[in-house]
């Protein structure tokens, strides 16, 4: 599996101005709702809190990776976000986050919940993909490094 077939270039904004771990889940939420017409903004948020209730999905260094289930009559979907500058996520190394990359996966395909999650997370440890989607300066290029990478 690559990251393309779960992110589109329509769901990855650069420069995102966002002040709290709430907003960003609601404009992850609103950039999802799009593409799954069974669920609205809000049951996708509900879906991202609940499960940031359960622990913080800040996975340190700056980048969070929230995640949740999906009907399984949907299909897989990612959002990445840039922030415009760092907000506090409760991230296990208590670091502000910059980086979000979120996705929801229908609740029968365990496995590939898993497994997208160990990819993306391997991804985001490599300090040269981290510092060049810190950098990008469009949507476009953001996508383009990540897909890449």
């Amino acid at each position: 599996m690559n990251i393309s077939s779960i992110l589109s270039a329509d769901c990855t904004l650069s420069a995102v101005r966002c002040n709290s771990k709430k907003r960003a889940l609601e404009i992850f939420s609103q950039v999802a709702a799009p593409h799954l017409a069974e669920l609205s903004e809000t049951d996708i948020l509900e879906r991202l809190v609940s499960r940031e209730k359960l622990g913080s999905t800040g996975i340190g260094g700056g980048i969070a990776i929230p995640h949740g289930r999906l009907p399984s009559d949907c299909k897989a979907i990612a959002v990445l976000l840039q922030l415009e500058k760092p907000i506090e996520f409760d991230a296990i190394d208590k670091r502000p986050i910059d980086i979000l990359f979120g996705m929801l996966v229908p609740e029968q395909e365990c496995n590939l919940h898993l497994k997208t999650l160990a990819m993306v997370a391997e991804k985001l440890s490599n300090k040269e993909t981290i510092k060049e989607l810190r950098t990008a300066t469009s949507s476009e290029d953001l996508y383009q490094v990540i897909i890449n990478a």
